[in-house]
């Protein structure tokens, strides 16, 4: 039986990772789980694939024989902004995961802390978390708590978000899917989105992670 998102339809994954013996491993997993894959081993294959359809799900390395998967998250960020993208790679350092979560990618996962349930982790991210190896989310909390302290006073809330949109924007950044903010806010899961939409819209960003960064630096939450 195949695995499906909330609409009913199949989620549909676009793997992309030039080390065959990797793209095997998770494929044969993703598959098995329900999952309809296409694979692509390099920045080509993978343009080619894109523009045969539309994935429910980018899963890409970073570093690949023709060009940077960087480049990847972009224009598929740009091109499909519903399309959940986590990056799968060797290169865990700072410029590599800032810019790669700048660009669009909602999760990270260093190839040296796979999960044993790759499936498990992309119906995660369906459902709106943001999975990140451990060792990244302490560099990315670490990173924050080194920024300059905020000037006392009042947040600036420049983005002008609500009560209500901070409150989302909150769950938001615990990882909570959407679901789960619905349930603790009395809301209908179905107004989530909306909200969610306002609040990328007022901040000028496409991803959960950059209205996340976003709040943080106008002192909207605290992680």
């Amino acid at each position: 039986m195949s695995e499906q998102g909330e609409t009913g339809e199949a989620i549909t994954i676009l793997l992309v990772e030039d080390d065959a013996p990797t793209c095997w491993r998770l494929q044969d997993a993703l598959v098995k789980a329900g999952y309809e894959v296409r694979s692509a081993g390099t920045l080509a294959e993978a343009r080619s694939a894109l523009g045969e359809g539309t994935p429910c799900v980018l899963l890409t390395d970073l570093r690949l024989p023709d060009g940077h998967g960087i480049e990847l998250i972009r224009e598929t960020r740009q091109r499909f902004p519903d399309t959940e993208i986590m990056v799968i790679s060797a290169l865990g350092d700072e410029e590599s995961v800032i810019s790669a979560i700048t660009v669009g990618a909602t999760g990270y996962l260093l190839k040296d802390a796979f999960p044993t349930d790759i499936a498990t982790t992309v119906r995660d991210l369906v459902a709106g978390h943001s999975p990140i190896s451990a060792s990244i989310a302490r560099f990315i909390v670490r990173r924050t708590q080194s920024s300059a302290e905020p000037s006392p006073g009042p947040a600036l809330n420049t983005a002008k978000l609500t009560p209500r949109e901070i409150d989302i924007l909150w769950g938001i950044a615990k990882g909570f899917s959407y679901a789960e903010i619905a349930s603790h806010l009395g809301l209908s899961r179905q107004t989530v989105p909306g909200h969610i939409k306002n609040i990328y819209r007022k901040l000028e960003v496409h991803t959960r992670s950059e209205a996340v960064f976003e709040a943080v630096q106008q002192g909207l939450i605290k992680l």
